[in-house]
């Protein structure tokens, strides 16, 4: 492939998903690191507060830009990409967001519902904290795996987009003189 501007729109693609695979990736790593570990010092009224709280500011359109965005340039990108060298680390990541998108809305959204409801704090805790960590275990190491697949996909489709000619030493590159 050369240097044409579909390779260059690849490029761009694909690099905006893994930025935006990198900010989502991000969020599930610094919950499942620092911010329930320190919630669950809390008493019960206070985990459900802060809980409730996070839970209506994340609901923003800078987040669901990054969370959307992180699925549909993926996809855009494995199409884009299908007939590279770059085409199955591509699918590879998007399939693996699919699955933490999937859990996403099948677990951790229902979770956060029901802790909205009304009712004892203890019990809302009870059946929120564990099921929620643990599927935001999964998101992060499913989102974590997507950034990777998408970095080698930059990397194999950044070798394979450069002309062979380009580095040949019979040809003076760009800023250098031939002696």
């Amino acid at each position: 492939m050369t240097h044409t501007r579909e390779a260059r729109t690849g490029n761009v693609v694909l690099s905006a998903a893994t930025v935006a695979m990198g900010l989502i990736a991000g969020v599930f790593y610094i919950f499942t690191c620092a911010v329930m570990p320190a919630l669950a010092r809390s008493d019960d009224r206070t985990y459900v507060e802060v809980m409730r709280n996070i839970n209506d500011v994340i609901q923003n359109p800078v987040f669901f830009l990054s969370f959307m965005g992180a699925l549909a340039l993926t996809g855009w990108s494995a199409w884009q990409l299908r007939a590279t060298p770059a085409a199955r680390w591509t699918w590879a990541a998007l399939a693996a967001y699919a699955l933490v998108f999937f859990i996403t809305v099948a677990f951790n959204i229902p979770l956060n519902n029901a802790l909205a409801a009304k009712g004892d704090p203890s019990a809302l805790r009870e059946h929120f904290e564990g099921p929620w960590v643990a599927w935001n275990v999964a998101r992060a190491v499913g989102s974590t795996a997507a950034v990777a697949l998408l970095t080698r996909a930059l990397l194999v489709h950044g070798r394979s987009g450069r002309n062979p000619g380009d580095a040949s030493p019979s040809r003076p590159r760009p800023g250098r003189t031939t002696a």
